[in-house]
């Protein structure tokens, strides 16, 4: 539920995306989901819109998507 993929714990566990051998053996998904994050940068790419996104994939959430593409962004601008 919600809840269970909100849940905030220390550590990287508080994060929305979540790489699990035995979940797409190991491909980074969305908590409490089985969708690749990587789809939805595909989709972005693909000039889909967000809204789009997400009526694709109902599992995921907005903030989910949000707080994906903000982890993605502290990535990109930690390394440059």
């Amino acid at each position: 539920g919600i809840l269970s993929t909100m849940e905030t714990t220390m550590g990287s566990t508080d994060s929305v995306v979540v790489k699990n051998p035995k979940i797409l053996s190991g491909t980074p998904v969305f908590r409490g989901t089985r969708v690749p994050v990587q789809l939805l940068f595909d989709s972005l790419e693909r000039g889909h819109t967000l809204e789009q996104f997400l009526e694709g994939y109902p599992t995921v959430s907005r903030e989910m998507a949000i707080a994906a593409l903000q982890e993605a962004q502290q990535l990109l601008s930690a390394k440059a």
